[in-house]
């Protein structure tokens, strides 16, 4: 949907809301054009079902007004006398249309002073659930999400089984797209294992489906913070959709909403307008090799010689060795720099050995997916990081790198002729770009699938900033019980980014919850007396 057709849905709805409501705004005292003029009609609305006015915020912002409108159908009904619970049923199920009856089919008054309580404790439950949700659903989609690192890219910095509050704010709150969706679910309905979204996910078909004709179009609200070099960054991940990952050249791709791509984690290496390389691991951005924050683990893949003699596992826990296998009769070991260097004093280690993928030896696994470009994932590069509105040449060199921005993460109709390109129709020697792109790479280095493999990650893809996380523990535990006893308590209630060794607020906040439930009993013992 674009915005000139979002615009034109919303003078309908309007259309729709004034045909349907305008002598029951009469019977209610007001005038009949009070229900025709978009927004003031839903302040007169609010005032004629005796709602608070802010109510009429939560019709404008999408998702939670999919969510307010069944309650204002079912609070105009009940306005008028329609009290009963299939007056609700009708009115919901009608998608309200049920509205049309009461305003030319009924003789139904205005009640002006109802009561706003709950005729039964059924409906008072069911009040407080619904509130409930659309207050959960406003703080999920547009402040902040709890997410869960699901791979080990990167550790040690982020364990595999850390759960985060991801900030939406920083960075600015994408805007939902998909319009007809599940609350606080991502893609996929829990226990059900449907999709929970409503779109046409045929790459033949798609952009002609009226399906994905709901869907809204990319918009954001405002960020208080850019993206910053090593920031770690929540993003819908772009090769959900990209069979070219691979080195398919089909030209295919599975289509996918943005705001229902898989979500990743990784840390943000490059910004729009540098110029990135890897050079035996280690990242350079525009020729200087990058500093990271002390709190970042960058591991590589060590091989360990002890010749034959096993390490205990106390040992294997003394150098904080996560991840690890026997090869040849030799461990493999991920490992930091630091970690590496303690361990080859370790009697018992005859050799330790870095394994570093040599530059000059083509890998098809890797972005842009030329053979021109013999890099591997520890000798990468150089490669430059589009910024919005700068101008590139097209020719055969740099075309691999910007095929996919131009036709699939910005829109254009793009055909190759020889060497001739064509955007929209017209002969094109030229692109500007349309919006900032990112490097996002694992801390994990050689463990972790990331833009070395499907390559940029567009800013409308940007989900949020990690903040804080909230809860660790073992994901790989067998049962619920051994999964609590292995909580990692040192890092609950720690914060993502800073400083120093990272400090848990854990006991703070036992505190702080004590606190508030000792002032509300004395809140609520005071009421009783």
């Amino acid at each position: 949907m674009t915005f000139t057709e979002l615009f034109i849905f919303f003078l309908s709805i309007q259309l729709l809301h004034f045909l349907a409501t305008w002598k029951l705004y009469i019977k209610a005292g007001r005038k009949a054009w009070e229900a025709a003029v978009p927004i003031y009609n839903a302040i007169v609305l609010m005032q004629i079902i005796n709602r608070s006015k802010w109510w009429v915020l939560l019709l404008f912002i999408p998702i939670v007004n999919l969510l307010m409108f069944p309650i204002i159908w079912i609070e105009t009904c009940r306005s008028f006398g329609f009290n009963s619970r299939k007056d609700s049923l009708l009115v919901v199920l009608t998608l309200g249309l049920y509205l049309f009856y009461l305003n030319y089919a009924t003789d139904s008054a205005y009640v002006e002073n109802r009561s706003l309580q709950p005729q039964s404790g059924l409906g008072e439950w069911i009040s407080s659930i619904a509130f409930a949700i659309i207050a959960a659903t406003l703080v999920h989609t547009y402040f902040m999400q709890p997410y869960t690192i699901p791979t080990s890219s990167l550790e040690k910095t982020l364990y595999v089984g850390d759960f985060l509050f991801v900030s939406k704010f920083h960075y600015g709150a994408r805007v939902p797209m998909t319009a007809i969706s599940a609350p606080m679910v991502h893609d996929t309905l829990p226990f059900i294992g449907k999709s929970s979204y409503v779109s046409d996910s045929d790459a033949d078909s798609y952009e002609n489906s009226w399906k994905n004709k709901l869907s809204l179009p990319y918009m954001r609200v405002p960020g208080f913070q850019k993206i910053k070099r090593n920031d770690i960054v929540v993003f819908s991940w772009p090769a959900d959709s990209l069979k070219t990952m691979w080195g398919d050249t089909s030209g295919k791709f599975t289509y996918k909403p943005l705001d229902k791509k898989t979500n990743y984690v990784k840390r943000c290496v490059a910004i729009p307008g540098d110029s990135l390389e890897i050079r035996d691991g280690y990242i350079y951005i525009n020729g200087k090799r990058t500093v990271l924050p002390d709190r970042a683990r960058t591991q590589y893949l060590f091989t360990v010689d002890t010749q034959g003699t096993s390490f205990s596992q106390n040992t294997i826990a003394r150098y904080n060795v996560r991840e690890g296998t026997i090869r040849n009769g030799k461990y493999l070991f991920n490992l930091t720099d630091e970690e590496a260097s303690r361990l080859s004093k370790n009697p018992l280690v005859k050799n330790i050995t870095k394994n570093i993928d040599p530059k000059g030896i083509y890998d098809e696994r890797l972005f842009p997916h030329n053979p021109q470009f013999a890099w591997s994932q520890d000798n990468y590069g150089p490669i430059y990081m589009p910024k919005k509105g700068e101008t590139v040449a097209l020719n055969a060199a740099s075309i691999s790198f910007y095929e996919q921005i131009i036709r699939r993460y910005e829109h254009n109709n793009f055909t190759i002729n020889g060497d001739t390109y064509y955007i929209n129709g017209k002969k094109a020697s030229t692109y500007t770009f349309k919006q900032d792109y990112y490097w996002m790479m694992g801390d994990n280095r050689q463990s972790s699938l990331d833009a070395r493999y499907w390559g940029y990650v567009p800013f409308d893809h940007v989900v949020g900033k990690p903040v804080f996380i909230w809860l660790s523990w073992d994901p790989n535990a067998p049962n619920f019980i051994t999964k609590l006893k292995s909580i990692r308590w040192d890092r609950m209630f720690t914060t993502v980014g800073g400083s120093g060794k990272p400090v848990s607020y854990f006991n703070f906040f036992i505190i702080t919850l004590a606190l508030c439930f000792v002032i509300s009993y004395y809140r609520k013992r005071k009421k009783t007396t």
